[in-house]
């Protein structure tokens, strides 16, 4: 699917608003577009005032530094973001999107204006536009950190909890006792999702299941986590493994990428991880198993297709259930999924948010740590098992 202009022209603002002077040809790379079109963007930005250009280097049009004035007031709307929801997610993240969309809607509806930061991959992108924005006069947050690992968790956790707007984290849920825990929060339960998937392939009559999981995101954790825990204490289950769907499924190298959720897997006797391209069909072979759980959706669908390759029909051969329903039904074989609930997620922290600021009679009460629950989309990429004829 092909990206619009404005979302694309958005990641580039984002990137160099984060990292200052940004080459031409390092933004066409990140974004994965050509020079020609970044090109083309930086030089529209340029014209109507977002960006300042050079010989081959987009700038901001301010150096990023703290204001040397008290800001306007919230109420008042100079400019920039003043009187704005600042909203943050990763860029190349469609299932965030989708919960931006919801969040978009409510607030869109409520007459809000809406100040959209995209952060870039980066460690950290975060902060940076976050600072932006309030020094601009945000009235509030509604963020989705990237978070590729429990360090990077870590390190936003103090500055988050110190913001001084109302703030409302996305899909996200902070470690027990952490300085984020007392943060409102809108996520979807995805041990409950994992149960769904677990469920439907258990009640079809699979006893040996492998759990193809990424490993680079909240939500990835939380699934290997929940598969482990949920395969472990079925004693219908007889067999289960955990491996990344991906060889990019992990945090990116350096030093505070150690991959999180592997203690739980490899504490378990059954799991196995992998970091090598995945084998699919040779796995179901060596475990025996009959069915898969594969997250994200589009590692689900490549696997399949390899599946396909080495002669394993879904889901003659091996049943499946993906994880997301982003792109699942869209398969030459759709995907029977279990479907967070992304856009109201994003309806939801935003009407949290609207509450918060809205002043109302008990808007600044208790903390509210919501969750959703998923369901499952059957679409017959998973049957009944039968049983070997003698």
């Amino acid at each position: 699917m092909r990206e619009p202009v404005e979302l694309r022209r958005q990641r580039i603002l984002s990137v160099v608003e984060s990292r200052g002077a940004v080459k031409v040809s390092v933004l066409a790379a990140e974004l994965d577009v050509s020079v020609v079109t970044i090109r083309r963007d930086v030089e529209e930005l340029t014209r109507i005032g977002r960006l300042r250009r050079g010989h081959g280097v987009a700038r901001p049009v301010r150096e990023a530094q703290p204001p040397a004035a008290v800001p306007a007031s919230r109420g008042e709307e100079p400019g920039g973001d003043g009187g704005a929801v600042a909203l943050v997610v990763p860029e190349r993240h469609s299932y965030l999107y989708e919960t931006l969309h919801g969040a978009r809607t409510v607030l869109e509806e409520s007459g809000m204006r809406i100040a959209l930061h995209i952060a870039p991959q980066s460690a950290g992108a975060e902060r940076p536009l976050v600072e932006r924005a309030l020094a601009d006069g945000a009235r509030g947050l509604l963020i989705a950190p990237r978070w590729r690992n429990a360090r990077s968790e870590e390190l936003d956790y103090d500055w988050l909890a110190d913001l001084g707007v109302p703030t409302v984290l996305m899909e996200r849920r902070p470690l027990p006792g952490s300085a984020l825990h007392a943060l409102d929060s809108v996520c979807s339960d995805h041990w409950y999702g994992t149960h769904l998937a677990v469920e439907h392939l258990v009640s079809l009559g699979h006893r040996r299941i492998v759990l193809a999981a990424r490993d680079d995101s909240p939500t990835a954790r939380s699934i290997r986590a929940a598969f482990t825990e949920i395969a472990a204490a079925r004693p219908e289950v007889e067999d289960w493994s955990v491996v990344l769907s991906s060889p990019q499924a992990v945090p990116g190298p350096g030093p505070d990428s150690p991959a999180v959720g592997a203690a739980a897997v490899e504490a378990a006797p059954p799991a196995t991880e992998d970091r090598t391209a995945l084998d699919l069909a040779a796995l179901l072979r060596e475990r025996g198993a009959t069915a898969a759980v594969l997250h994200g959706d589009v590692d689900a669908l490549m696997l399949v297709q390899r599946l396909a390759e080495s002669g394993v029909e879904v889901p003659r051969n091996c049943s499946v259930v993906a994880y997301d329903d982003v792109v699942a039904a869209l398969g030459s074989t759709p995907l029977t999924a279990v479907a967070p609930p992304k856009t109201e997620i994003g309806r939801a922290a935003a009407e949290l948010l609207l509450h918060r600021l809205s002043g109302a009679v008990g808007a600044s009460g208790p903390v509210c740590r919501t969750e959703l629950l998923p369901t499952l989309k059957e679409r017959g990429s998973a049957q009944a098992l039968t049983p070997p004829t003698e």
